[in-house]
């Protein structure tokens, strides 16, 4: 948490300057203790004296006062603060950070620092894609600094894109998680169902809410991850900090998933197996007859997934049974390469599709497997969330 917590609030040269305030402000409101250190080209965005003003306490911007010669002390500064929040971090500071490049009070702070750095870039996006900058921000990370991920938007320049400074509420959410392994991660959450059209107005679905899924993006959000949360057709709203992908057929969910890379991958959705080989582009008129449709198979998207997850990525399944349930989870899990198997069985009173309570069994790659019993799907998404925890960042 940030009460009590001295957070020194570096800001560089970038249009983005502007929420600095409000950060500041912000984070003084949450009972943490706030200077400011600033790069030459930030005064030029916002002034020293708003600044001042705000955190109640001197800004910093040269090593020295012009007037009276006395040393503005870095190693002070990076002694007195419990981490350094940079906000804006210029794709400039960045390289600098990132090449051992010292040329500005705001570095000499940074450089000095025995405790947590935060960044959060902010920039326009071409800049931002760049592969030099991309380096350099891997590079920052790699040196144990936590990134808080800009988002995507319109920029100063006029284009929509990546690039833009991470907004407030989500900084505040990053750097006040009591543990910080979750943020810079990026989460893919699937949620909902998926509906196969008949015609235009008929489809195949199933009873599936949403609810668990939505609950587990609330639940990584507070942890300060960023949350890609990709959904078939639900009547729920999408927990604040967010981003909503809407979809509706298993196929679409399929693009959306590949569209976003992630470092987790919690697929809560359920997603067809079958679809219409050929929906009708016409309502289908009610006949007498008997009406056949050929189903086709969709593609796997779990085992899409877990064929291609990268060193380090942890993928996270669900099933659903009604006979055989470890048996049959366990050979999912294994068949589709996943880390993590959420069992939830429709025999358990209470437990699956529509409500408001499941009950579940967590089995593990390492053929641990944990029961819990009947619970709220919050609290339920709280205890899949600490097991990936476990398991996943120890």
């Amino acid at each position: 948490m940030l009460k009590g917590k001295n957070v020194l609030l570096g800001i560089s040269g970038s249009i983005a300057a502007y929420k600095s305030a409000v950060l500041c402000r912000e984070l003084i409101k949450k009972g943490a203790h706030v200077k400011v250190v600033m790069t030459p080209d930030a005064v030029g965005f916002i002034t020293p004296l708003t600044l001042s003003t705000l955190s109640k306490n001197p800004v910093y911007s040269e090593y020295s006062d012009a007037k009276t010669g006395e040393w503005n002390n870095h190693v002070e500064l990076a002694k007195w603060a419990d981490f350094f929040l940079l906000a804006p971090a210029t794709q400039n500071t960045i390289a600098k950070m990132a090449n051992g490049i010292c040329d500005n009070l705001l570095l000499a702070a940074y450089f000095s620092m025995q405790n947590k750095t935060f960044f959060a870039p902010a920039m326009d996006l071409d800049m931002f894609k760049h592969p030099s900058n991309q380096q350099n921000i891997k590079r920052l990370e790699g040196f144990d600094n936590v990134l808080i991920p800009s988002e995507s938007g319109e920029l100063a320049s006029g284009l929509v894109g990546e690039g833009r400074m991470a907004e407030v509420e989500s900084i505040i959410k990053a750097i006040s998680s009591e543990d910080s392994s979750w943020v810079g991660k990026k989460v893919v959450i699937t949620a909902g169902p998926t509906y196969e059209a008949i015609d235009p107005v008929r489809f195949i679905g199933n009873h599936s809410s949403g609810k668990m899924g939505f609950a587990l993006a609330e639940k990584v959000l507070n942890k300060g991850a960023e949350v890609i949360l990709i959904s078939g057709p639900t009547q729920l709203t999408a927990p604040n900090g967010a981003q909503l992908i809407k979809v509706k057929s298993a196929g679409e969910m399929l693009a959306a998933v590949r569209g976003n890379k992630a470092n987790l991958y919690i697929c809560a959705a359920a997603v067809a197996d079958y679809t219409v080989a050929k929906p009708a582009n016409q309502k289908i008129k009610k006949k007498t007859e008997d009406l056949s449709l050929e189903l086709t198979p969709t593609v796997d998207i779990l085992a899409e997934i877990g064929a291609h997850k990268k060193k380090g990525d942890f993928v996270v399944g669900f099933a659903l049974e009604t006979n055989n349930e470890l048996e049959n989870a366990q050979t999912k899990m294994e068949r589709k390469n996943c880390d993590m198997m959420v069992l939830n069985s429709l025999r358990d009173n209470g437990a699956g599709f529509g409500g408001d309570n499941n009950k579940t069994t967590i089995l593990h790659k390492d053929n641990n497997v944990v029961d819990f019993e009947l619970k709220s799907k919050s609290a339920v998404a709280q205890d899949i969330i600490d097991s990936i925890q476990l398991k996943w960042l120890g």
